[in-house]
């Protein structure tokens, strides 16, 4: 039964992979209109590095106004110079310990007063302990829950009125593969990243059945991506 059912599991993953490749093709074939953000309120979390760092720098170039939130303050300052430097017409960045969710709702209600209304949220904040899970401390895997899960419910809730006040704007989540199929000694990551699928899936939902379809939902499952987060599970 066990080798049986890893092979429907494996059978299920390489058949969403064909279909998200297949997906991923025709709309690079047949590209959907993009959506003009000049202006928009963009938050990142998790944007003093990586991957968070190029979607800032990447949303700078498009004209939008950044706000940055990471508890590495040295990194918010170098992507703020970055964002700069790619045309951003402003940046506002915050030190936030997104594991922390009255640090969460205390920096979300700063950021309303001084930037104003976010349009379009995007959730990267991530941390990964590479052991296997008897050796993983029940500290650790708490934290990660916290900071990969926990911080997009609490994000989601602190900026989520906003948008449904006016139907209007874009929730977007960076799960990771392991999200779509288990890895050697990333249970309390992966636990984390299928979490948040499930998660951004059931409030697209529940947005639709609410009405409010000018609201977007986006997940982003990267394989592998040369960051900080990945050095350990690289080197492991």
């Amino acid at each position: 039964m066990c080798k049986l059912s890893s092979i429907l599991e494996t059978l299920e993953f390489l058949i969403l992979l064909g279909y998200y490749y297949f997906e991923a093709f025709i709309l690079f074939i047949c590209p959907p209109c993009k959506k003009n953000v000049a202006g928009e309120i963009v938050l990142i979390t998790g944007a003093a590095n990586g991957i968070g760092r190029q979607i800032a720098l990447n949303f700078a170039r498009l004209g939008a106004t950044l706000v940055i939130w990471d508890i590495d303050e040295e990194g918010n300052k170098e992507t703020i110079k970055l964002a700069k430097e790619n045309g951003a017409k402003g940046v506002y960045a915050y030190r936030c310990d997104c594991s922390n969710r009255e640090e969460v709702y205390r920096v979300a209600d700063q950021v309303r007063k001084e930037v104003g209304d976010v349009n379009i949220l995007v959730n990267d904040a991530g941390i990964a302990n590479v052991k296997t899970f008897l050796e993983l401390p029940d500290a650790d895997m708490e934290k990660t829950i916290r900071v990969n899960i926990m911080a997009q419910f609490w994000t989601c809730k602190a900026f989520l009125p906003a948008m449904i006040a006016c139907n209007r704007g874009h929730l977007v989540s960076i799960s990771s593969g392991t999200g779509l199929i288990g890895a050697n000694k990333l249970t309390g990551y992966s636990a984390s990243k299928f979490a948040i699928i499930g998660f951004l899936e059931s409030l697209a939902f529940e947005l639709q059945a609410a009405g409010k379809k000018g609201i977007k939902t986006t997940i982003v499952c990267p394989s592998f991506v040369n960051t900080e987060l990945s050095t350990g599970i690289r080197v492991s």
